[in-house]
């Protein structure tokens, strides 16, 4: 939606003012406020950059370095029996599988680590640990002395001034993976670390996939560490001299720095199989991991962390602090007391003893007596210079550590009480031999990640990129400010080191730096730098090699994509607001009169009783589920937003149960329910972090309390990063609790992914026997959200250059496996001519989720908004979509088995060519169309960049692209692409399918047959997969009712086309053959014309002559109505 401008319903309709006088006030207010233009420009005062954000002012750029260095202590170290964890693991699964909740735990479930670990910390899920040992700070100065040297002799320093430890466990998966574990030691006598910090195991990672190695080999040079590495059982004995030449030749590969190369300073665990093999070096100090393919015998690591001495973690202390005897905290108090007295002085002076009614949704006051609070000009502070400081070179004196806010942090009106003090954790990556980064989205910049940080300033970026869910009004482009959702998933490409990547899994306000550092022999490094507020240092590294095998690694970690229904991958018409249901039926009628194809039409919260989810606004919408029969009469569904802001209205039901239940996120203090400022007005936040209370939303879907709604009825979760209008950069209180009292900083970024989860939970259990897809659009999101629906990019503007930024955009998500995304079609804010939306639509027709969407102030601009010629090219590439829907779902079933993103990058196709890597205006639909968008007013041409391992064709002329250059480079082509042409490319060797009949809807093509087309490649072969199934329920999961067609073609053979099935089960689809039928053959890049086809099928010995056109000039051969169905194996061959 939406998010944004005034909505004079939410204030005028909300009840937000009990004198009639002041209604009429607030409203005539709001009425000329909803008429201004729009203006797209982000209010900066609003969001923190890093130099306003401690803990990350605190430790860029090394400042904090000095304060760590953590040694592994040698005598800790351990190597557990791997076989004894897995079935301890196993054990423990299935005592709590009976306990596990959720129609989609499919997608959610697993083992549970050790039992031993379990009583150590409760959150940790997934393979076991292979190897523990304890990490000790030996800094001479560290974080907690400096504190206690700070605040002073009142403190007590048995409390203040500890050894900082740590505890490092390492978990390594089957497929590669490797997991680095860091959380505090925890205390029995400490009253603050007898506890481990909350993590997010069981609601993020998908532990059913996440198997354990079985074998693993410990060595060290270090005669103690070996010592017990032979005492364990598991572990397989190498000769002494193997030992060492392996270590050595390790430490000469990652090129060591000389004053930690002694091999007796490294612990090296090899695992995998005698197919694949990973080593991870463990460097004991300063300590260090380095990650290596294992059958790879040169060349750098892939991957390695901490090794510049940026890792740190802020172990948790005790606040308990005299400030009566230090002249330091005595200043320290007295600016206290100052600035709270000015405070409360500047808040009676900032209102001028108005009443305050309300918010804005940009923080700002609401009068009773209608008139609004200005926003003061606030002097931007300036931001330190950056000239490299994060070189290793960089020397600190001892005063110059930042020790502002650690125990309180102000931003604008809002103070963070940070009861457990400073809580950060870091950490950098190096990738070598890489200057190509991907990932981290949500940013509206390029897909590739550009420099943040680095030598004498000479870098892209300011600003670091921030991981921290936000509603960023009328957001910048080419930023790194964070936006809606975030994953903090890094992922390299380069030739000499491959594909590798690593997954930082913290869901607490993250930045990021990036950094290309030179090397000996002319290399490029890159680093990355995590600061994340608070959790733990928990490290996935993802030693790929290749794009595909990166991509499972990453679904086995975070879970798979669930197959759409298939009405979700058509057309989407929504606009904030449709009026009423008049209007529904006048938009309705209108695509149907202009046979303009559309699978769902949207409502947002105008559809509402007053911002009441699960409501219907009586006057406008009196008969929803006749309005619901009647869409779906033609196939047809519906979208109604839900937020996750519950009015508070003590007759609203909703907000009457979950009070009586206390589901609500609670205030600092844990005792009231949270309140802050949303569309509805005062709202309270449910606490989905909890499994009842996921459970209760999930209940309200159900069709007897959900009134109104129907089968066909499907919903649009928004403002759930989550969005408060009155809260600190329009969000929640940092230190409010969740109903276990945990605080709001520690699971912030997974709010909206759980609230997305809720719902389409809800959704399905709605159903008898739960056995319908769900569909739910989501803003918000992190790393595990595509398993729970769509993702959109927001609040984009009708400008050109959200157009062209909507591809780098969604390309970044799919690098994080986020493959079902899209970008409002024409713009949210604003107007479009015929032009932009002409080229939005091509675009968004070739994009994985298709959405038409508009701001209640821009124009009305459904497709014949725009005229006769222009409707006429909007609904070409409409039906364009509409062919390919069996290509889309297919791609989406492939993408959900293998991990491979449906949107790809050329990079993840082409891994191989370089310059390849930072192309983001031109992408793959998996991997066999090349989609160009054209993003300039005007064009009538593009530069497309071909890649030579594969020829093209065009998909429209059918004709093979002429293209000369050498196998494995590329080649830059201009193309034409006038108005009513957007350049789209089959590739050679690829056969995809189509339903060319123009239909209304996805629903009334179901039927319908199929058109192959097969592109041959330079050895005149192809191949490609039709899947099928009933495109609605669970079928395909629950009973293995689906089909898998696989054609190949093969004119060396003399095969023009054979079809070879796959059925989940023996009964699958069988009665359905006549409804799968194949009309059409369309061969591409057939040089001569055969001189007869003959088509023979399992029942019948006979060879059967075929029909055939073949056009010499264009070389196309089609065989019309061969009479074949799909689900049956069948060979047509030609004789020359």
């Amino acid at each position: 939606m939406m998010s944004r401008h005034h909505r004079s319903s939410s204030i005028c309709g909300g009840a937000l003012i009990a004198r009639a006088t002041t209604i009429l006030a607030l409203c005539a207010i709001v009425s000329t406020a909803i008429f201004l233009p729009v203006a797209m420009a982000v209010d900066r005062t609003k969001f923190r950059t890093c130099q306003q954000t401690s803990f990350c002012r605190r430790h860029r750029h090394g400042k904090s370095k000095r304060l760590y260095d953590y040694k592994l202590v040698s005598e800790s170290v351990q190597l557990h029996n791997v076989k004894d964890a897995v079935a301890n693991a196993a054990a423990s699964s299935a005592a709590v599988a009976s306990e596990k909740r959720g129609l989609l735990s499919k997608f959610l479930g697993g083992y549970s680590s050790s039992e031993t670990e379990q009583l150590e910390d409760p959150f940790v899920r997934g393979p076991p640990a292979i190897f523990t040992a304890k990490l000790v700070n030996v800094a001479p100065l560290t974080s907690t002395k400096l504190t206690a040297q700070t605040y002073g002799d009142g403190c007590d320093l048995s409390k203040m001034n500890f050894e900082e430890e740590l505890q490092l466990s390492v978990h390594l998966h089957e497929d590669g993976v490797a997991r680095i574990r860091i959380k505090e030691l925890m205390e029995e006598d400490s009253s603050v670390r007898s506890t481990p910090r909350w993590t997010s195991d069981e609601l993020v990672l998908n532990e059913d996939e996440m198997v354990a190695v079985e074998e693993v080999q410990a060595i060290s040079t270090n005669p103690a560490i070996q010592e017990k590495f032979d005492e364990s059982e598991s572990n397989n004995k190498m000769p002494t001299v193997e030992v060492k030449n392996t270590v050595s030749s390790l430490i000469k590969r990652a090129n060591v720095d000389s004053a930690s190369n002694n091999d007796d300073n490294f612990i090296v665990l090899t695992y995998g199989s005698n197919e694949e093999q990973w080593k991870l070096m463990i460097q004991i100090q300063p300590f260090a991991v380095y990650m290596f393919r294992g059958n790879e015998e040169d060349g750098p690591p892939i991957i390695a962390a901490g090794t510049n001495g940026l890792t740190h973690f802020e172990v948790r202390r005790s606040k308990e602090c005299s400030t009566t005897t230090t002249s330091t905290v005595n200043q320290i108090e007295d600016k206290t007391m100052n600035d709270a007295a000015a405070d409360a002085n500047e808040d009676v002076d900032r209102h001028g003893g108005k009443e305050v009614v309300g918010y804005w949704e940009d923080g700002l006051a609401i009068y009773a007596d209608g008139s609004r609070e200005e926003r003061k000009e606030v002097a931007e502070e300036e931001d330190e210079v950056d000239k490299g400081e994060g070189r290793e070179e960089r020397r600190l004196e001892e005063e110059e550590f930042d020790t502002k806010d650690m125990w309180e942090e102000k931003f604008g009106d809002h103070s963070d009480s940070k009861p457990y003090g400073p809580m950060s954790v870091g950490m950098e990556l190096t990738f070598p031999s890489s200057t190509h980064l991907f990932g981290l989205p949500e940013h509206a910049s390029s897909t590739q990640l550009k420099t943040t940080a680095g030598m004498d300033g000479h870098h892209y970026y300011k600003e670091p990129y921030r991981l921290y869910n936000l509603d960023v009004f009328e957001y910048e482009l080419d930023e790194t400010m964070a936006l809606y959702g975030h994953i903090p998933l890094v992922v390299s490409q380069s030739v000499k080191t491959g594909t590798a990547g690593a997954f930082w899994f913290n869901p607490t306000e993250t930045f990021v730096d990036i950094e290309e550092t030179p090397q000996a022999g002319g290399d490029m490094d890159s680093r990355t730098h995590f600061m994340s507020e608070s959790g733990i240092v928990d490290l996935f590294l993802l030693p790929g090699s290749d794009p595909a095998s990166l991509y499972g690694q990453y679904a086995r970690l975070t879970g798979r994509m669930q197959l759409p229904p298939i009405f979700s991958l058509g057309y989407h018409q929504c606009r904030w607001n449709y009026r009423d249901e008049a209007d529904v039926y006048f938009v309705h009628s209108k695509f149907e009169e202009l046979d303009y194809p559309y699978d769902v039409l949207w409502l947002d919260i105008e559809h509402t009783d007053g911002k009441r989810y699960f409501t219907w606004d009586d006057k406008t919408f009196p008969n929803p589920i006749e309005m619901q029969k009647k869409l779906g009469a033609t196939g047809r569904r519906m979208v109604t937003i839900i937020d996750p802001h519950i009015k508070r209205d003590n007759q609203y039901y909703i907000h009457k149960e979950a009070t009586a239940r206390g589901l609500y996120v609670k205030d600092k203090s844990g005792n009231k329910d949270y309140d802050g400022w949303c569309w509805p007005g005062s709202s309270s936040y449910l606490d989905f972090t909890v499994e009842k209370v996921r459970n209760w939303w999930a209940d309200q879907f159900n069709y007897d309390k959900y009134k109104g709604s129907t089968p066909t009825l499907f919903t649009w979760n928004d403002m759930n990063e989550p969005s408060v209008f009155n809260g600190p950069e329009v969000s929640m209180q940092k230190d409010l609790l969740n109903l276990n009292n945990v605080e709001h900083r520690e699971w912030h970024n997974l709010y909206g992914m759980l609230f997305q989860r809720s719902t389409a939970e809800g959704l399905t259990q709605r159903n008898e026997g739960a056995n319908v897809r769900p569909f739910v659009l989501s803003r918000s999101f992190f790393a595990g959200s595509q398993r729970y629906g769509a993702i959109w990019t927001g609040d984009n503007a009708a400008e050109w250059s959200h157009l062209q930024i909507a591809s780098p955009m969604l390309l970044g998500l799919n690098v994080a496996a986020l493959s079902f995304v899209g970008a409002d079609v024409g713009g949210f804010f604003g107007n479009c001519d015929a032009e932009l939306i002409t080229r939005w639509m091509q675009a968004a027709a070739y994009q994985p989720f298709f959405r038409g969407h508009a701001h209640h102030d821009s124009k009305r601009r459904e497709p014949w908004m725009f005229g006769d010629e222009t409707m006429v090219r909007l609904r070409h590439a409409a039906m364009a979509r509409y062919a390919l829907l069996p290509f889309w779902y297919t791609i989406f079933w492939q993408a959900g088995v293998s991990g491979m993103p449906v949107m790809r990058t050329m990079w993840m196709q082409y891994p191989d060519i370089p310059e390849l890597y930072s192309i983001d205006d031109q992408y793959l639909i998996g991997s066999d169309l090349l989609v160009k968008p054209v993003t300039s007013a005007g064009a009538t041409t593009s530069y497309v960049l071909f890649p030579l391992s594969d020829c093209w064709y065009d998909v429209d002329t059918m004709q093979r692209v002429e293209l000369a250059g050498a196998p494995g480079s590329y080649v830059a082509k201009t193309v034409e692409s006038g108005i009513d042409k957007i350049p789209v490319y089959q590739r050679g060797g690829s056969i995809i399918p189509r339903k060319l009949r123009l239909r209304r809807s996805s629903y009334l093509m179901i039927n319908d047959p199929y058109t192959i087309y097969i592109a041959l490649n330079n050895e005149l072969k192809a191949e490609g997969t039709l899947y099928m199934d009933d495109e609605t329920t669970f079928d395909h999961e629950k009973r293995d009712d689906y089909g898998v067609a696989t054609f190949s073609s093969d004119l060396s053979s003399s095969i023009i086309v054979q079809n070879t099935v796959t059925l989940g089960n023996k009964s699958a689809l069988q009665e359905s053959k006549e409804e799968r039928m194949i009309e059409r053959i369309v061969l591409m890049g057939i040089a001569t014309e055969p001189k007869q086809i003959t088509l023979t099928t399992l029942s019948s010995a006979t060879a059967i002559p075929m029909e055939f056109n073949y056009d010499e000039e264009s070389k196309i051969l089609v065989i019309r109505k061969p009479d074949v169905s799909a689900l049956d194996q069948w060979t047509m061959n030609l004789t020359p």
